[in-house]
């Protein structure tokens, strides 16, 4: 029987990659940009973060600082916008549901990855070709899909399908013979392997380990010896042999760091105050979304180091909270405190940042203390509240007040383009 035709019971797990996202997203309203080379730069329209196959056919490579890009710019051979993430995050949540409509269950991996269960499923070659359209339909997003009886394998066909026009977007390694699998595992690099990182892949290479075929092939126990775990159930996947479920794809955070660097100088408090207000508001909508709650915050504000004409100042504090909690009021309030306890006068600030740890699941029974008795259910309901108006209107609709104190933390932006599909007053207008 047609391996198409026949259903599968064993494990079947697929991954569904948006093509250069950033860009795509771009381009969704703009078909004059079709064909053409587009980059986005990265806050503060610092660097490379995303450019699309005509952008790496000019030669412009990941991370390249935008001022070196200013020749290709001016020619009019490279069109560069500032990161719009409301808009990213819209245009995310529209190809998740779409990927999520056609399959039983989907786990988003980044915000234009996810990975889909396949279990049980037939025709998997033409439903991947369904998501891909589906995509495209609801997006105007183009994407990858890779599909494979486990994880790393699902990953792997996706960058074959995304390396190979030959697959038509859609790469099955349940289609191929065991010919075909160890012909495409010997083609690819070791380090193209998920997981495998260019350290880990520089010691593979001592022990003769340069293609993912050879990973695959290796002594697992001898992986284990040297590398631990990780590593060898890598190499067991690429066998075939499931190691990794879809719940270890996106564990709970046990510490989120929140933290950027300002586009301009920055001497006043107002303005490390909304900086550190934005980035609570960010971190407490984490903890929120993974039902969980923290128990310290600490605040971080430093100087420029490179700049060593410049006086510098690094200031830290952290602080247990009373109740762990997910509340951004509370966390607010805290932080400002921290902030205030070591700003200092005189200095030129480049970077603030937070970092939320004591991380737990919400809803743990713990010792009552009628002092700080944990979130009240009417604050709870206000915050869903504020999560689904942000959700729905775009980040920052509604926001505490100390987070529009400064003007001098906003982002340097000058090539943002409309928000089409968050805003009204951003619709496009036929003409």
């Amino acid at each position: 029987m047609d391996s198409q035709a026949r259903v599968t019971r064993a494990p079947v797990y697929g991954l569904v990659d948006m093509n250069s996202f950033y860009c795509s997203c771009e381009q969704a309203f703009r078909p004059d940009l079709q064909g053409k080379a587009i980059a986005v730069a990265s806050n503060n329209d610092g660097n490379v973060v995303s450019r699309n196959a005509a952008a790496k056919a000019l030669g412009v490579p990941m991370g390249e600082p935008v001022f070196r890009l200013r020749p290709l710019i001016e020619a009019g051979k490279l069109t560069l916008f500032s990161s719009n993430y409301e808009s990213y995050a819209d245009y995310s949540a529209r190809a998740m549901a779409a990927v999520a409509s056609l399959v039983p269950r989907a786990t988003e991996y980044s915000i234009d990855e996810c990975f889909v269960t396949l279990t049980g499923m037939t025709n998997l070659t033409v439903l991947g070709m369904a998501i891909r359209a589906r995509v495209l339909r609801w997006t105007q997003i183009p994407c990858c899909v890779g599909i494979g009886p486990t994880l790393t394998l699902a990953k792997f066909c996706n960058h074959l399908a995304k390396q190979h026009t030959f697959f038509q977007g859609v790469c099955n390694w349940l289609d191929m013979d065991e010919a075909q699998r160890c012909a495409w595992l010997a083609s690819q690099p070791v380090q193209e392997v998920w997981g495998i990182g260019s350290r880990i892949a520089a010691k593979l290479a001592t022990m003769g380990i340069d293609t993912a075929l050879q990973l695959r092939d290796a002594d697992p126990r001898q992986l284990r010896a040297v590398f631990g775990v990780v590593v060898e159930r890598t190499a067991r996947e690429l066998a075939g042999w499931p190691c990794l479920q879809l719940d270890d794809v996106d564990p709970p955070r046990q510490q989120l760091v929140r933290s950027r660097s300002f586009g301009r100088p920055v001497t006043r408090i107002e303005d490390l105050q909304a900086a550190i207000a934005h980035h609570v508001a960010s971190a407490a909508e984490a903890l929120r979304r993974q039902s969980s709650v923290a128990g310290m915050l600490a605040v971080d504000i430093r100087t420029n180091p490179f700049r060593e004409t410049a006086p510098q100042y690094h200031g830290y504090d952290c602080l247990g909270l009373p109740a762990p909690t997910a509340d951004t009021l509370v966390l607010t309030q805290t932080a400002m405190a921290l902030l205030r306890r070591v700003y200092r006068r005189g200095f030129i600030f480049k970077k603030a940042g937070i970092l939320i740890s004591g991380i737990e699941p919400g809803g743990m029974p713990r010792q009552r203390d009628w002092l700080s008795p944990g979130d009240a259910p009417e604050r709870l309901a206000l915050l869903d509240t504020m999560d689904r108006i942000n959700a729905r209107w775009g980040r920052g609709t509604i926001q505490v007040a100390a987070a529009e104190l400064g003007e001098a933390c906003r982002m340097r932006r000058d090539q943002l383009s409309p928000c089409y599909t968050t805003r009204w007053d951003a619709l496009p207008i036929a003409r």
